[in-house]
């Protein structure tokens, strides 16, 4: 049913005559007349009976109208939410993978709860390769994802992006390891990322760079269980090196070539404007 008969059914509900509604709508009372007669044939049911000079609503028009007024506040109650000007409220689905959770979302969430407390957080962790399947189905709103110079990400053209920050990269080895350079470590096992290739990608690029394959042995997703099996003596991997270590971990600045994480927010294409959506990424971009 249009909500534009439907309120031409509410106004009369309201002032009981064609010639009013039409007066107040700016409409001709034919018009009126037409428009309500269409809505009747849309709903199966007689709606308005005539009263003398005038016309009222029968039994089934008056409940019509009475749905009709929950009807026309939840539309307007949704254009509003939607408008791109309205005070942000709702709930955002993130999509993000931990470091960008902790060093980008976390501080956000801290403050909305005070300056936007109509806007809720619901947080997710997720590598790239998941948060970019969940935002396809519309399962999240908004993703955090990563990728490396040395491997960078191919984003689909639905998608918008919006760079975040970079990190440097390093070499994480044994504390006592007096070797410096990353060719040095060619007969040591290595440890890679579970559930993501791109750190993969690097070790191999830079491997063969210098003129080795990397055995690569161990996979996990943790940055501190990497850091622990180092300690063991289980491997080498890459680490950010702008964060605190473990004692026992030392992370070796790689150059020729640096190796560097890129960090982004990822929308669907012509999502971005949603009032909630659109605080989070102004939010993000100012941090």
């Amino acid at each position: 049913m249009d909500t534009r008969r439907l309120r031409l059914l509410v106004e009369l509900s309201r002032l009981g005559s064609m010639r009013e509604v039409a007066e107040e709508v700016h409409v001709t009372t034919s018009t009126v007349s037409q428009q309500l007669a269409v809505l009747a044939r849309e709903a199966g049911a007689t709606l308005i009976e005539p009263q003398g000079r005038r016309v009222r609503l029968t039994p089934a028009g008056r409940r019509l109208a009475e749905h009709a007024v929950t009807i026309l506040a939840a539309v307007e109650a949704a254009r509003l939410d939607l408008d791109p000007d309205a005070e942000p409220a709702g709930e955002l689905r993130v999509a993000g993978f931990a470091t960008a959770v902790r060093r980008s979302l976390l501080p956000i969430a801290a403050g909305l709860s005070t300056t936007h407390p109509r806007v809720r957080l619901l947080i997710h962790e997720h590598e790239p390769f998941e948060a970019f399947e969940l935002l396809a189905t519309d399962l999240m709103d908004l993703a955090l994802t990563y990728d490396y110079n040395l491997a960078p990400a191919a984003f689909d053209p639905a998608l918008e992006t919006m760079p975040l920050w970079e990190v440097p990269w390093g070499l994480g080895v044994p504390a006592g390891t007096a070797d410096t350079a990353f060719g040095a470590f060619r007969d040591h096992d290595w440890i890679v990322n579970s559930r993501n290739t791109a750190d993969e990608d690097v070790v191999r690029t830079v491997a063969s760079l210098e003129g080795f394959a990397p055995r690569i042995v161990h996979r996990a997703d943790s940055l501190d269980l990497v850091q622990e099996m180092i300690v063991a003596g289980l491997g080498v991997g890459l680490l950010p090196r702008d964060e605190p270590t473990l004692p026992g971990v030392r992370v070796l600045t790689l150059s020729g070539p640096e190796v560097r994480l890129r960090s982004y927010a990822v929308t669907r294409r012509g999502r971005s404007a949603w009032p909630p959506l659109a605080l989070v990424l102004r939010l993000l971009g100012e941090g």
